[in-house]
């Protein structure tokens, strides 16, 4: 299988470490660097397995090219409100509303809500506001957005914040997690090097309850209500984390779909 891999990645400190894995395994790739005014995106070799890794917009251009084989599993049952239907209450935020960007919301009094994008997850980060700072944040990014995917139209899912002791990543692929990290740890949670069994087996239980692609990314929590799904992500825009072993997911993935 060949991999297409985005070279100019920035914001994650520990996305080349994708290419000493292919050149380790002597998995063939090659890199496209994507700017703003990139529509389409091709390869040089003359074949159609081929799997995309890279920013949520290579992910997104590459579903053109349907003839690639996995390519991208941007899209389709990554959103909430389809797999939230499966998921229910396993969800961390299953108790959401959900507006539009420009929308004003209810607050009551000193109150905070938990806000993250409801479709594409990378057009902001999801966190605690208040009220004014809910109000300067969405000013801000109307007058200045970061990205075109963010705009007055773009869709926001507000919940009740709840108490996070440690968060986890995990990789999923052909039903089975081929990796799994923490990637947080809160107020006086005890840093464990490997996700607990205990997390573990939540995230199988998920699995068999729904699958949203053949490979995804789960991002799961520790709660005061027990463990709980973050969100789902697109495998092909996930960023890895330093305690990522990026060699052993390559390998699973080009093995899987080899």
């Amino acid at each position: 299988m060949l991999f297409l891999v985005q070279s100019n990645i920035y914001t994650d400190p520990d996305h080349d470490r994708i290419f000493d894995a292919l050149h380790d395994l002597n998995i063939p790739y090659e890199k496209i660097e994507l700017n703003s005014e990139t529509q389409e995106i091709t390869i040089e070799a003359n074949r159609s397995d081929v799997f995309v890794y890279g920013s949520v917009k290579l992910a997104r251009l590459a579903k053109a090219n349907t003839h690639w084989n996995p390519g991208s599993f941007y899209g389709g049952n990554h959103q909430y409100k389809i797999y939230a239907e499966y998921y229910k209450d396993n969800l961390l935020n299953y108790d959401v509303e959900i507006f539009s960007f420009k929308n004003s919301i209810a607050w009551k009094p000193n109150e905070q809500k938990f806000i993250k994008p409801y479709k594409d997850a990378k057009i902001f980060t999801g966190k605690v506001f208040t009220e004014t700072k809910w109000t300067d944040f969405v000013q801000q990014s109307l007058e200045n957005p970061k990205t075109p995917l963010l705009n007055s139209e773009s869709l926001i899912q507000a919940s009740i914040p709840k108490d996070i002791y440690k968060e986890a990543r995990l990789w999923i692929v052909g039903g089975q997690i081929v990796a799994a990290v923490y990637y947080k740890f809160n107020g006086d949670a005890v840093f464990e090097a490997e996700v607990s069994s205990e997390g573990i087996d939540f995230a199988k239980q998920m699995i068999q309850i729904y699958e949203v692609a053949e490979a995804f990314v789960m991002d799961i929590c520790l709660t005061n209500y027990g463990w709980k799904i973050v969100e789902i992500n697109c495998i092909n825009s996930a960023g890895f984390y330093p305690n990522l072993n990026v060699h052993s997911l390559i390998k699973a993935l080009n093995i899987y779909f080899s």
